[in-house]
């Protein structure tokens, strides 16, 4: 979903004119936007934080943080939460007096993905150059962390934080036992299945993204072409031993290939009331209650970015 102008300036508008910002961290994100063709009411962007992405950043604030908690805003597309992101600024400097916003609080947290997005009047050029300065190795670079305001997932879309080996014990202890292709859940099939497919993913087989994506790991695999990172994951993957290893090529396949299909396959068991969607969104609100409780260590992202939210406070 992207903004037109004059959306966009109604969006922005509204999140400024916004009561519950004030004093407040403001988280946006991507997501779908409320009456997005009708008025903006206070009363529909108050409801936001109950709709995907905003309810699972919201599920991951951490049980620590009790006071003058962030708040969240959907924004659409990757480009239209950029462009939210200068537009509010824009906008406040332009009118402060009718603006709850402290600018300093104000941060975005986008997609990674294959394809490039620029950014204008900011001090990274592009969504490339944010990832590269933000992580390493699969990790955060806290030395850096400072610098930005627009953050970027370490993983290719959210969906990757709902793939990751430690949600296996999740899965398998949730009341409506979560399936994958008629089967339960079982992570590393997921994964293999997802390897089989980096050759002929059509995302990776452009030439800019292959190259992008080989740049990315290797650290964990250096190889020269499609074929030859598909095979080297499955031997690397199917051979080792070592858990740690195992974790690494694991978060390298994360960082390139697209997890959202492979989540839009989970499913509810035959027992489940409810529609495909409300169950997956239930289980990442699950999964993150799971990050909220979770250590802010460089390993992992979404903790660690509160975390660094949190020194606005």
């Amino acid at each position: 979903m992207s903004l037109n102008p004059e959306q966009l300036k109604q969006h922005c508008e509204a999140i400024l004119q916004s009561r519950r910002i004030n004093n407040r961290i403001v988280v946006l994100c991507e997501g779908p936007i409320p009456d997005i063709e009708g008025r903006r009411s206070p009363q529909a962007y108050k409801k936001m934080e109950e709709m995907p992405d905003a309810n699972f950043y919201k599920a991951c604030v951490p049980r620590w943080w009790r006071e003058k908690l962030p708040q969240f805003f959907n924004c659409g597309d990757r480009a239209s939460v950029i462009n939210t992101y200068l537009k509010l600024l824009k906008l406040h400097q332009q009118d402060i007096d009718n603006s709850y916003l402290e600018p300093d609080r104000l941060f975005a947290m986008i997609d990674l993905d294959l394809h490039l997005q620029k950014i204008d009047d900011y001090p990274f050029p592009d969504t490339e150059a944010i990832f590269c300065d933000l992580y390493e190795k699969s990790e955060v670079r806290s030395q850096n962390a400072k610098r930005h305001r627009i953050w970027i997932t370490g993983l290719i879309h959210k969906e990757a934080y709902f793939l990751t080996p430690e949600f296996q014990s999740i899965f398998d202890d949730y009341p409506h036992p979560p399936m994958y292709q008629d089967n339960p859940v079982e992570l590393n099939s997921i994964y293999m299945d997802m390897a089989d497919k980096i050759s002929s993913d059509p995302d990776l087989k452009n030439n800019l993204n292959i190259q992008r994506a080989l740049a990315r790991i290797n650290h964990c695999l250096n190889c020269a072409d499609l074929n030859e990172l598909q095979d080297s994951w499955k031997t690397e993957f199917q051979n080792t031993s070592d858990e740690r290893c195992k974790h690494q090529l694991i978060m390298a396949l994360l960082t390139i290939k697209k997890a959202k299909d492979y989540w839009g396959e989970i499913k509810p068991p035959v027992d489940w009331s409810g529609n495909d969607s409300q169950f997956r969104d239930q289980l990442s609100l699950k999964i993150g209650e799971f990050y909220s409780k979770q250590s802010s260590d460089v390993k992992s992202h979404i903790p660690f970015f509160f975390k660094k939210l949190h020194d606005f406070v």
